[in-house]
């Protein structure tokens, strides 16, 4: 073993993981405004522990002063979709993306391995801005549903268990769970439509429900107190009641509310002239 500096080594990997984190889930919420649907889940990252760097570099045969171009996942980002479909939509932005490199990509969703593992990995360069100049890092960027995400997680940890040499029973067992996840995933992409449908109307309601109550909160800046409390108290009673036709009520208030604050403002604007 080298006597490298590790903490100084793994500088740029820590700062290229902290970067694409927060411009991927950037890029998250930049879809959601711009579709009201993002195909990113949730975004996480980590660097490759040394040991683990150690064992990849000694399984691979790399040398010890080659391991920034032998191990490619010493950086790894992590997507997680809701459906399948979602994956190549995904990887689709990343190409395009000009702040990054692809070199290849592994496709172990159409050719999964004999475990069941799935996944989608891409490749790629990433400059990173040092105190010392820029610095180009590869990192791995995994694409995956949460289902096959779960699979993984455990398959990684019970491989680690037993230095990934897993029992013959427990790798049938970890074949079949791979299967039902698969089988989750389709059954979930069969259902697409429906799912979206009711993820954007609780978002909508959320917003409406948002909207309504910021709008009465302004209503105290223009003095308008017992308004203010007689619409909350509405509000309060329509929401006690759980009904169907709830959200219907509370966007006519929030129109009723809205046009009180016109009025206010108006009022505000004449009297300054």
């Amino acid at each position: 073993m080298d006597g490298r500096d590790w903490g100084t080594f793994l500088l740029p990997y820590e700062q290229a993981v902290e970067e694409l984190k927060v411009k991927f889930k950037t890029m998250r919420s930049e879809l959601k405004k711009r579709e009201e649907y993002a195909p990113i889940e949730f975004v996480t990252g980590r660097v490759k522990r040394i040991s683990s760097i150690l064992d990849k570099a000694k399984r691979l045969n790399v040398p010890m002063d080659q391991l920034e171009t032998g191990i490619e996942d010493i950086a790894g980002i992590r997507i997680m979709c809701q459906f399948v479909e979602d994956i190549r939509r995904v990887a689709e932005y990343i190409r395009g993306r000009k702040d990054l490199k692809v070199l290849y990509e592994k496709d172990y969703i159409t050719n999964y391995k004999d475990s069941g593992y799935r996944s989608f990995h891409m490749i790629v360069e990433y400059p990173v801005q040092t105190a010392l100049g820029q610095k180009i890092v590869l990192a791995e960027i995994q694409v995956r549903t949460l289902a096959m995400n779960f699979w993984a997680t455990i398959e990684h940890s019970l491989s680690y268990k037993y230095r990934e040499s897993l029992p013959e029973e427990i790798r049938i067992r970890l074949k079949k769970a791979a299967e039902a996840a698969n089988t989750l995933d389709n059954e979930m992409s069969s259902i697409r439509e429906e799912i979206l449908e009711a993820q954007k109307q609780f978002e909508d309601n959320s917003n409406i429900t948002s909207q309504f109550l910021k709008a009465v909160h302004q209503l105290y800046f223009y003095h308008m107190i017992n308004e203010a409390i007689d619409y909350q108290e509405r509000f309060n009673k329509i929401w006690q009641q759980g009904q169907d036709h709830d959200m219907e009520a509370v966007k006519e208030l929030l129109v009723e509310v809205k046009e009180l604050l016109t009025e206010a403002k108006k009022k505000v604007l004449n009297h300054e002239v």
